[in-house]
């Protein structure tokens, strides 16, 4: 499309440009807005450990889920049409999970909210590459940091506006954010011109490709490390306000700021490792650098809880910079558009679906032992077990050179 080669951003796609991002910013509000105000959630009707488990191994499972079959939703409809679907299917979730008067409804609610994240996630990428084909670099820098900021706000006020009004409230909010989002889209629906030549599609992996990624042990190893970023980053989503309430002796709203300081910790990681790891040589030293990260933060909050937390929680929250790293290397990994196609899928598919283990791990062991250390040295344990994979990874081998051998 050589005419838009020089095709200032926002002329003629102000609207696009701003719907993805108001997009990016619902597509992680209600995962970590929960963890911080358990304890009144708890005053209405019980929680047990599990239960926070399951709550916490619900945004990778349906992600996963909904990352596979969302393709099917757009060869029915535009994506325009699915997403502003998808994004009335958040609102509505986000309104269940504030009026929930039981456990059940709120694992519903949750579940419906995080299975229109899960549709999101998925129409992102080809929703850039309709509007943007000049821009996609620029643009999906753009959508990511804002989604790593809509990760780290909701439990930094979860606990003041919990405290100001009440909990249904300060999960309910961010119903608006799914309402602002709504807008963009419907007015593109309304009077966007009609041009199929430039139509993009959700795109799927061919089957034969896709099974024979199943038998590549690169594959294997990438989506090990996937795995270890999501299980670890979602299990302290789901529990890192109660084990430093515990363990350090922190307040709800420290307990909070501090889960939000875990996730801004992400936004330097995905600015800065997908450009560490095309210039890199050995990408290795980048999976080691984010396993000890993981080490670090868990032997801090084991051995000196109450001493410097803060530093704790920021080197666990680097630990996930394999995360970026891993959707860099599904490109750098493979030679043809088909193989990334596999791999990706493969690897999110693998890497999400064992990582949503880890919230519900997490509040087994809590369960059993009544503490928290038993937890902890299990998620240590899985990160080193990405520093393994890691050792596959590094080998400057493609994907396709499996199939050949």
């Amino acid at each position: 499309m050589p005419q838009s080669a020089s095709r200032p951003l926002w002329r003629g796609r102000t609207i696009a440009l701003l719907g993805i991002l108001l997009v990016a910013a619902n597509l992680r509000t209600a995962v970590a807005a929960l963890s911080p105000i358990f304890a009144e959630i708890r005053t209405e009707f019980p929680i047990s450990s599990l239960g926070v488990g399951l709550l916490g191994m619900l945004p990778p499972v349906c992600f996963a889920v909904f990352g596979i079959i969302a393709p099917s939703f757009t060869r029915r409809a535009s994506l325009e049409t699915v997403m502003v679907v998808a994004l009335g299917v958040i609102f509505a979730g986000h309104v269940l999970r504030a009026t929930a008067g039981s456990f059940a409804v709120l694992v519903i609610g949750s579940a419906i909210t995080f299975a229109g994240m899960g549709v999101g996630n998925v129409l992102l990428p080809p929703l850039v590459k309709r509007y943007f084909p000049d821009r996609i670099g620029l643009v999906t820098s753009l959508y990511a940091t804002i989604m790593s900021v809509s990760t780290l706000l909701p439990p930094l006020i979860a606990v003041p506006v919990a405290d100001a009004t009440n909990w249904h409230v300060s999960v309910g909010m961010w119903a608006l954010v799914s309402v602002v989002a709504i807008l963009p889209w419907l007015r593109i629906l309304f009077v966007r011109p009609a041009h199929p030549e430039h139509d993009v599609e959700v795109e799927e992996a061919a089957p034969s490709v896709l099974g024979r990624v199943w038998h590549a042990p690169l594959a294997w190893a990438l989506g090990i490390v996937f795995a270890a970023s999501s299980l670890n980053a979602y299990a302290m989503f789901a529990w890192l306000p109660e084990i430093l309430q515990d363990v350090a002796g922190t307040t709800a709203a420290q307990g909070g700021a501090l889960l939000s300081l875990y996730a801004a910790m992400g936004i330097p990681a995905g600015l800065l490792i997908p450009v560490l790891t095309s210039r890199m040589r050995n990408v290795g030293l980048l999976i080691y650098l984010g396993v000890a990260f993981f080490v670090i933060g868990y032997l801090g909050l084991i051995l000196a809880p109450g001493t410097a937390t803060w530093l704790w929680v920021v080197f666990a929250g680097l630990g996930p910079l394999l995360f970026p790293l891993c959707l860099v290397l599904i490109n750098l990994r493979t030679r043809t558009h088909e193989g990334s196609v596999a791999l990706s899928g493969f690897t999110q598919g693998l890497g999400y679906t064992l990582g949503a283990l880890g919230p519900l791990g997490v509040g087994l062991l809590h369960q059993l032992t009544g503490g928290w250390t038993a937890a902890l040295i299990a998620l240590t344990v899985t990160a080193l077990a990405a520093a393994a994979a890691g050792a596959v990874v590094a080998r400057p081998r493609a994907l396709e050179d499996s199939f050949r051998a």
